[in-house]
Parts: C-alpha cells; sequence; structure tokens
C-alpha cells in the first residue's frame, strides 16, 4: 500500500503533523503518526520518513547542519508554499480532511495532554462552530509554536506545558494572514508572555530581549531576578520556523514602550 503515491490531500495532513511534533518525535512509535498512517492507509515508517524529510525544507533546519534529510518531493515543496501563502485556510483544508477520514474509520481518540490545549479568547455571541474553528486553529499554531521551542519558554526556559503560551509576535488582530503562521509566535511563559504582549520587553534584530525603560528602572526583587537577568541575552531559538526578522521589527515599532 505505501508504494502508491501520495495526493496532494495527503501530503497536506501529513505537513500539518509534521508543524505539530517536536523533532524528536518524528519517529514510526508515536502514537500521533501510527493514527494519522492508518487514516492514509499508510505504514507509520512510510509517514514518519515523509516527516522527516519535510525538515529539509525549512531554513532553519538546514542552517543547523543536519543531514539525511533530502528527499522532499516536488509535491512536499508544493504543499510547504501553500501553507506559507495562507497557513489559515490550510489548516481549516487539513481539519476537514482530518474529519472526513475519521468519519469513515472510526480511531480510538488520542489522550489531550496539558501542551496540547488551545486558549480560547472570549467569543460571547458567536456560533459554536465559529468558537469550533477557533479553538482548532489556536490548538494548531499552539502546538506548532510549542513544538517549534521543543516545549520550552525561549527567554526563561521553563518546561512547564501548563505555564507556557504561543505567543504572537504581531498581534492576532492585526494581522489576519500570519495569525497561524509558527513564523510569527515565540514559546513564552506566561509571565513573558504578558510583558511582551504588553510592550515591556521586546527582541532587538539579533534576537536579544530589550526591556523597556519601566523595568529597566524598576528595583523590584521580582523584576529583577525576572527580567533583569534576561536583559541583552539572545533567545534560545527554535529548531524550526525561526522568528520573522519582520515581525520583530514590528512589534519593536508598534508594541514596545521603549
Amino acid at each position: 500500500m505505501d508504494r502508491v503515491l501520495w495526493t496532494k490531500d495527503q501530503v497536506k495532513l501529513a505537513f500539518h503533523l509534521y508543524c505539530q511534533l517536536q523533532f524528536g518525535k518524528l519517529h514510526r512509535g508515536n502514537p500521533e503518526i501510527i493514527q494519522l498512517a492508518k487514516l492514509l492507509g499508510r505504514t507509520p515508517s512510510s509517514l514518519a520518513l515523509r516527516l522527516v524529510n519535510m525538515s529539509s525544507l525549512d531554513p532553519a533546519i538546514r542552517a543547523s547542519g543536519r543531514s539525511g534529510m533530502k528527499n522532499a518531493s516536488k509535491l512536499d515543496h508544493e504543499v510547504w508554499e501553500e501553507f506559507h501563502e495562507d497557513w489559515e485556510r490550510l489548516a481549516e483544508d487539513c481539519d476537514r480532511l482530518r474529519q472526513a477520514l475519521e468519519q469513515s474509520q472510526p480511531l480510538e481518540p488520542l489522550v489531550t495532554t496539558a501542551d496540547e490545549l488551545g486558549i480560547l479568547d472570549d467569543f460571547t455571541g458567536e456560533t459554536r462552530s465559529v468558537i469550533t474553528q477557533q479553538r482548532m486553529k489556536q490548538n494548531f499554531f499552539r502546538r506548532a509554536v510549542l513544538a517549534s521551542y521543543q516545549g520550552r519558554c525561549c527567554m526563561s526556559g521553563l518546561s512547564e506545558p501548563r505555564l507556557l503560551i504561543a505567543s504572537h509576535i504581531v498581534p492576532w488582530s492585526k494581522d489576519h494572514a500570519n495569525r497561524l503562521n509558527p513564523s510569527n509566535g515565540l514559546c513564552l511563559s506566561a509571565i513573558h508572555d504578558r510583558a511582551f504582549d504588553l510592550g515591556f520587553l521586546t527582541l532587538d534584530d539579533d534576537y536579544r530581549v530589550l526591556l523597556s525603560e519601566k523595568l529597566q528602572s524598576s528595583s523590584d526583587a521580582f523584576v529583577v531576578q525576572t527580567f533583569h537577568a534576561i536583559a541583552g541575552r539572545p533567545i534560545e531559538m527554535p529548531y524550526r520556523f525561526l522568528p520573522e526578522p519582520a515581525f520583530i521589527k514590528r512589534h519593536r515599532q508598534e508594541v514596545f514602550n521603549g
């Protein structure tokens, strides 16, 4: 069955999953890979290999010097480009495709862990279907960002998933085209996420932490310990989906209270 050519829809679903898994979890024993392989009529080994080969498309992966990931197909390239042109539409497409497959092949549900839970805004007055769509989109973005940073806050190193946020560099409401783009995200602890959103800190062009004057001048013990300690330090870079420099610059210009 694995000798049958992959369809574009199958590659979309594979890449959708690739975005949400940490690099060390791209193996045939991963329950999520096993489940999707069953839906696609593929072996877990075949799907895992496809996911690893997709890594070669990411500039961050290539820059790291990792080898053995050079077999991405023309179709992989095409799907990669489509995702980067419209992350939201592709996420919606994959959700629809996945639901159709699951309806025809009922599977045992996987256990949802704390790090996979999305964070919802206030959807008062919106329909259930809209809420469901927003949950799906936010969950995809969260998982993609946390996986890229290996589940650690890029400023503090915190690894407790219940205290981690997939923080938008350019706010969700300000750039619809990039609100699901993992390169518009940083994995931050809840306190660093809040400070970032309020403009108390940002990054320079070399991804080093910049503090606002208010934080720099504060003598509060918590501020000194939590923020002064990271001032001027570079963040821990993700292994894929590097933060887009244009988004960082926009955050400095539009959000940062220097």
